[in-house]
């Protein structure tokens, strides 16, 4: 999974639950040990303090790993 697209699948995750998804968002890969694949980890409103989703996803299959929404 690239960059690109794990921040456009946060994305559609964040607007199906309802939650506000403010620009900019930061993508950062951390990768697997011991044959574990990676994973990526999308924070929305990178810069702000309020209206911030968190989600993590494993880079092999796209499944949601973690997900939080702090709305203010």
């Amino acid at each position: 999974m690239t960059e690109a697209k794990a921040v456009a699948r946060a994305r559609e995750i964040a607007q199906a639950k309802g939650w506000a998804w403010v620009e900019p968002a930061t993508a950062l890969f951390r990768c697997g040990w011991f044959g574990r694949p990676g994973k990526w980890e999308i924070s929305s409103n990178a810069k702000g303090l309020g209206a911030r989703v968190h989600i993590v996803l494993d880079d092999s299959t796209g499944a949601v790993l973690k997900e939080g929404y702090v709305p203010r």
